[in-house]
């Protein structure tokens, strides 16, 4: 996991669009709403009693028939994965998606008029930076049964490409590719979903289609057209007359671009993959995608995240030139030995700063802490970890050396591992809030040997020393 450099973005005002829902043939009104940082994406079904919540999440997919569906405490979602590429797609961080019914409208079938409600909507940038998941190894998952595969590799960005292939001479193979993802409106949002008859046959037995018309899926002949079944399709869809193209799809529509079939697999690889809850920095490769595939991917996906997150471990180079050496560090904290704890900062940001001590048998302590076996208290680790606070929040004022920084608070304090004499100490703090009046809030955490040794939540405050006139 890393913190990438952009900030996190919800929308700019609440925003509905009103459709029939494609399972229940009703009316049905989507409302985006801002929502706050680290919030992601959340259905809300404002139909049912005390508004049940819904997170975007793998775990909540209970099955993939004609479309992805979730469930959480018996409370249902179907059809997510279009409003949820819009999302990602125009690089939205978090919004909540309310809901009168179970499903969003299926609009025109595609991702097009959920991007124009978003834009109208106007996208607002948030304090928080984003949270990338950066793929490092190739991580795969296949379906033996359809021979679907879906796979991704390290890339500089967020890349997607599609191949699909049905069997069928109507449809043929076609391929898809995102290179960025905000080339998505452009290439990928109007891509509308598609069926092929004999799926449309069995649909019309059996009652499924009722908010389908022929203007929100493209539907491939595969087979001979009966008589019987052209007077069902004019029937369900309301039309006097329906043929079939000689491009082998049914006279309802055309085409928005000639491999509309393999962008539309792409936008549902898309929108699947919003349920993995992180962003990705990588290039995804789906052949023969399906809801099934794709969503049994973003559940393995989500656990190698949830993984890493527990084991991760900062990436730092201890030879390069720090960015603040021993003297510059005392420049601007107050601290002198023996109760200076930190040797260097190796990073530092608006938003982070990782810092570095090396712990030798001559730190004071270990002459009592404890005789035969040495051992660095945990407290002063978290003094450490503080004063390498004090580093990032001191940077944000033009005169650090006028000012002191008094811990005010400490939470959630836990230590992992001993820290001994020969281990080098990486200390990381973030901000979980931007810096007001003076008052900090981080989230530090404290890795020796590969591994987490201690962690903390703290706030604290700089002053200005009363001397200064």
């Amino acid at each position: 996991m890393t913190n990438c450099m952009s900030k996190q973005r919800t929308i700019g005002k609440e925003i509905s669009l009103t459709g029939v829902g494609l399972h229940t043939g009703k009316d049905v009104t989507l409302t985006f709403k801002p929502a706050p940082e680290n919030y992601g994406y959340a259905f809300v079904r404002v139909d049912l009693e005390g508004h049940p919540v819904i997170e975007a999440d793998a775990t909540y997919v209970v099955n993939t028939q004609r479309g992805t569906n979730l469930e959480k405490r018996g409370v249902k979602i179907q059809t997510s994965e279009h409003v949820l590429a819009a999302l990602v797609g125009l690089e939205i961080d978090n919004c909540i998606l309310e809901l009168n019914a179970s499903e969003p409208p299926i609009m025109d079938g595609s991702s097009k008029f959920f991007v124009e409600a978003i834009e109208k909507a106007g996208i607002v940038e948030q304090e928080a930076v984003r949270e990338e998941f950066v793929v490092e190894e190739v991580i795969s998952f296949i379906d033996e049964e359809s021979g679907s595969e879906i796979t991704v590799i390290p890339a500089e960005e967020y890349q997607v490409t599609t191949m699909v292939d049905f069997g069928t001479k109507v449809l043929g193979t076609q391929n898809a590719s995102l290179k960025h993802i905000s080339d998505f409106k452009n290439e990928i949002s109007d891509s509308r979903t598609f069926s092929f008859l004999h799926e449309i046959e069995m649909l019309l037995e059996n009652g499924l289609i009722k908010g389908g018309d022929l203007n929100n899926a493209i539907v491939y002949v595969d087979k001979e057209l009966s008589e019987r079944t052209m007077e069902k399709l004019r029937h369900a869809f309301k039309k006097d007359k329906i043929s079939v193209k000689p491009n082998g799809i049914l006279d309802n529509l055309t085409l928005h671009h000639p491999n509309e079939a393999a962008r539309h697999k792409l936008l549902d690889v898309i929108g699947d993959l919003a349920l993995v809850g992180t962003r990705i920095r990588g290039k995804v490769i789906a052949n023969k995608p399906g809801h099934y595939v794709n969503t049994q991917f973003a559940k393995k996906l989500a656990k190698i995240i949830k993984l890493e997150k527990r084991n991760y471990v900062p990436k730092v180079d201890l030879n390069a030139t720090p960015v603040k050496d021993i003297n510059e560090i005392m420049a601007m904290l107050p601290h002198r030995p023996p109760f200076l704890l930190v040797d260097k900062i190796l990073e530092l940001s608006e938003t982070h700063v990782i810092g570095l001590k090396n712990v030798t048998m001559n730190e004071p302590f270990f002459v009592g802490h404890f005789p035969g076996a040495p051992v660095m208290p945990g407290v002063l680790q978290i003094e450490a970890m503080a004063q390498t606070g004090g580093i990032l929040v001191l940077s944000t004022v033009p005169d650090p050396e006028n000012y002191l920084t008094y811990l005010l608070k400490i939470d959630n304090v836990r230590y992992k591992q001993q820290v001994v004499p020969g281990d080098t100490l990486i200390f990381k703090l973030d901000l979980v809030a931007p810096i007001r009046r003076g008052l900090c809030q981080m989230v530090g955490r404290a890795y020796a040997n590969g591994k987490l040794v201690s962690e903390a939540e703290i706030m604290a405050q700089i002053v200005k020393t009363k001397n200064i006139e």
